[in-house]
């Protein structure tokens, strides 16, 4: 019990409103008021504060009742405390119908109203939801009957123990509830007055509530009793033990103070000579006036605290922290640009452009002597070597190298650490990685920095935005360390999946350098010299123990492996040198060099298809060219017509924006039929399916607009498409072909299927000349800007061998036969 519930009781006896013996007649449908965090029982009196609009104007209503038999409503608890606007299913089943015996209007709006318990009511049915729950209701009638008058007496008299024992250790309690209780008579007003009062949940008060057999609930009420008093119990003990370890502490600080003064007798070290090392790491420091005069009155708070109080090796650890960080002491950099460029040449195959920025930072250092850090960001779908060229890059410039996992980090003193008034207060990641590399000048590895998540304890990507700003990361601040750290040598490399989930005004402080995937010839040499060397040595075998030829590697990569990068590529390898390590250990006969025909022997059948050009003699079927993250494929739409009403039909599992590329080519062509050849009837009179294989897979984006309108032009007007052609581009209403992304993996897929001619925007010329020679010499692109220049280039002149016989009704037959009259003078 607490003693706020006791001052606010009034004991009312159980009867009618008007406090006579005569029993409480209920209503067949009452209004209902939900309460949160509290329980009304029959006879209790409790003050009830409203603040719901619908509430209020309920309350109102029924007090402006001038008869105060008539100001009744049924107060029901809320099983969801939160719900602002609960409905019927948020409730309890079992209420108490509540009589208002005051209303009290606070200066806020909201009106407190002073109730008390009548009669317990089960809702039967909701009348009404508006303008507030009417619910019909059936009476509880309270009873108590014992399995004997012998029991019934003792569980009474149980629960008047057990209520004067709970006041006994709750010093709290009033004296004044002691003489209410004895005062009570009635059985079941004692349950009801100790089931209010009695601190336990909200739904153990309405289980109490809920129970209609009075031995039953009193029964129940006994067991919270009792394990309210265990709890009484528990805490008087706990405080009396407390109250004797306090003395303890006492008597074990004069025998420290003791024992320090012998230890200064014998010379043993002391709390002196922690300080001592301390003040020797700090005369070493390079540090700043600020940072020095910072230290030094820390040091001295240091000292004046007792080395027994818990405070005492909190001081301390900080200022271990500030002596163990690298204030200003940086690596030499190496500019032998012809080795750095050696290094990035041996540890990875291609990625040109990352190494060509890599060199081009050296070379402004070398002549400059000092250069704010850039904060690259290396962008590109997993595998492809994005955190191992960060070491390449430490390598290369001799710097030390620190890598942080972002992902998943969500909470904000990750970076930028902990206030050190909190228990086991700690620097960020940041400075806490600064101070395992030793140096300044580290180059840092933000790894997966997409992956970055925020919830109630802060946002990690805004507290990384101090970080990676070369204008500001000079006076980087640390909740922990409280003074500022130079973090403007630190070489910041982050890398990322995908751009869309990094904070704009993150990305915005970014060099994004994109990393593309490798194209099969590159992945071919990167298994050649990386992959399978590799997994000999994990394997513990020579190079003579096994070599795998071009042609099975070329196998694996394409059959086995279908991504950007070369994880997949290296765990498919790595199973085949770990089936010769098995021989090996067995001293089983095996094939020195793994050829074509024998990987399927190790790995299994081919898991991929290899997408190859299919030529056709049907109309409506065209070859697009599409990315994907795993690289560039092609894929073919194909499209059909059958006798209908117009209606357009799209399968093959197409993304909202695919979908709307089909629908802005076939306005187009509606648009444009009678100038581009084709019958406008057919519109009306036949149905149009498009569909893109294979139906599994998920098909999303606006480069296959240029092939929707192919197939469909080539359909209505059953002519062929060109053979060995392959087209990408987006498309407008006005017949414009726009510029798509994934150039180069396109081209290199439709170069692996056999296609020889490519139809691109006319604004992607840019993007092929960057494409190496020797991956377009055997094509042919046509640089297009409008749609009608596409069909030009992509539907021979005649017709399919079998085409389409169109027909169409007699359209004035169909205007009589439906009624319509043309009337002419």
């Amino acid at each position: 019990m607490s003693d706020s519930d006791m001052d606010s009781l009034e004991i009312v006896p159980l009867g009618g409103p008007d406090g006579s013996d005569e029993p409480f007649e209920l209503p067949n449908e009452l209004a209902i008021l939900p309460i949160r965090q509290t329980v009304l029982f029959p006879g209790m009196v409790i003050p009830v504060t409203v603040v719901r609009q619908k509430a209020i104007r309920l309350v109102k209503k029924i007090y402006r009742n001038s008869d105060i038999n008539q100001r009744i409503l049924g107060a029901v608890t809320q099983a969801i405390p939160n719900k602002e606007d609960p409905t019927a299913e948020d409730l309890y089943n079992i209420g108490t119908v509540a009589q208002i015996l005051k209303m009290i209007t606070l200066p806020d709006g909201n009106v407190t109203i002073i109730v008390q318990g009548r009669q317990r009511f089960e809702i039967k049915s909701i009348v009404n939801e508006e303008p507030y729950l009417t619910a019909e209701v059936r009476a509880i009638e309270d009873s108590f009957v014992g399995p004997t008058k012998k029991e019934a007496k003792a569980l009474l008299q149980s629960l008047r123990d057990g209520a004067h024992k709970i006041m006994r250790l709750n010093p709290e309690i009033p004296q004044e509830a002691r003489i209410a209780l004895d005062n009570i008579e009635s059985p079941i007003f004692l349950i009801h007055f100790l089931s209010s009062n009695i601190n336990v949940e909200v739904a153990d008060k309405q289980k109490l509530l809920e129970e209609r057999n009075g031995h039953k609930q009193a029964t129940l009420l006994l067991q919270y009793m009792m394990r309210e008093i265990e709890m009484l119990e528990l805490k008087r003990e706990i405080q009396t033990k407390a109250s004797s370890d306090i003395d303890q502490q006492q008597r074990d600080y004069f025998l420290r103070q003791q024992i320090k003064v012998l230890h200064d007798e014998l010379g043993m070290d002391s709390p002196e000579r922690d300080l001592d090392e301390i003040r020797l790491k700090a005369s070493q420091k390079k540090w700043t006036d600020a940072v020095k005069a910072h230290f030094d009155k820390e040091l001295s708070k240091l000292q004046r605290i007792n080395p027994m109080a818990p405070e005492y090796p909190v001081t301390m650890n900080y200022l271990e922290t500030l002596v163990d960080l690298p204030w200003g002491q940086y690596t030499k950099d190496n500019f032998d640009l012809v080795r750095a460029q050696k290094i990035l040449d041996t540890d990875h195959f291609g990625l040109e452009k990352v190494k060509e920025r890599i060199i081009e930072y050296l070379a402004v250092l070398k002549l400059k002597g000092n250069l704010k850090a850039p904060i690259l960001c290396l962008y590109g779908p997993p595998g492809v070597g994005k955190t191992s060229l960060g070491k390449s890059i430490a390598k290369a410039l001799n710097r030390e190298y620190i890598r942080m996992a972002l992902g998943g980090v969500h909470d904000e003193a990750e970076i930028r650490g902990h206030r050190k008034t909190y228990i086991g207060a700690m620097p960020g990641k940041i400075i806490q990685n600064i101070k395992k590399a030793g140096s300044a000048n580290p180059v840092f590895i933000l790894d997966e920095i997409d992956k970055v998540s925020s919830d109630y304890r802060g946002d990690p990507s805004s507290a990384l935005l101090e970080v990676l700003d070369p204008e500001q990361n000079s006076s980087f601040t640390d909740n922990y360390l409280e003074v500022e750290y130079d973090l403007s040598k630190v070489l910041f490399v982050a890398t990322a999946n995908s751009l869309d989930t990094i904070h704009p005004a993150l990305r915005d402080r970014m060099e994004i350098i994109e990393m593309t995937g490798y194209t099969i010839e590159e992945k071919l040499q990167i298994a050649k010299r990386y992959l399978v060397p590799k997994q000999r040595k994990d394997h513990g075998l020579k190079a003579t123990d096994v070599k795998v030829d071009d042609a099975a590697l070329l196998k694996v990569i394409e059959g086995y492996t279908r991504e950007s990068g070369v994880r997949n590529l290296e765990q498919k390898v790595g199973t085949v040198v770990r089936k010769i390590a098995k021989s090996v250990a067995m001293e089983q006969d095996y094939p020195k060099t793994i050829k074509a025909e024998q990987v399927e022997k190790y790995l299994g059948a081919e898991i991929f298809d290899k997408d190859l050009y299919q030529d056709n003699d049907f109309a409506g079927v065209v070859t697009g060219l599409a990315w994907t993250s795993v690289g560039g494929e092609i894929l073919f739409i194909e499209t059909s017509l059958s006798r209908g009403k117009g209606g357009l039909t799209l399968s093959g599992q197409l993304g909202d924006v695919m979908k709307e590329s089909a629908v802005a080519a076939l306005s187009y062509l509606k648009a444009n039929a009678e100038r581009l050849g084709i019958d406008y009837r057919i519109f009306n009179h036949y149905d149009l399916h498009v569909h893109v294989p294979a139906g599994a897979v998920p098909k999303d984006g606006p480069s296959a607009g240029v092939t929707m309108v192919t197939s469909m032009a080539s359909i209505f007007t059953q002519r062929r498409v060109k053979p060995f052609i392959a087209m990408t581009g987006e498309i407008t209403l006005r017949g414009k072909v726009l510029p798509v992304g994934g150039v180069k993996e396109k081209i290199l897929a439709a170069r692996r299927a056999g296609v020889k001619e490519i139809i691109l925007c006319v604004k992607n010329r840019k993007d092929v000349e960057e494409v190496p020679a020797n991956y377009v010499k055997d094509l042919s692109f046509h640089y297009v800007d409008q749609i009608d220049e596409v069909l030009g280039i992509a539907l021979l002149p005649e017709k399919v061998n079998n085409p389409m016989n169109f027909v169409f009704p007699d359209e004035k037959k169909e205007k009589e036969e439906s009624g319509f009259v043309t009337m002419t003078a």
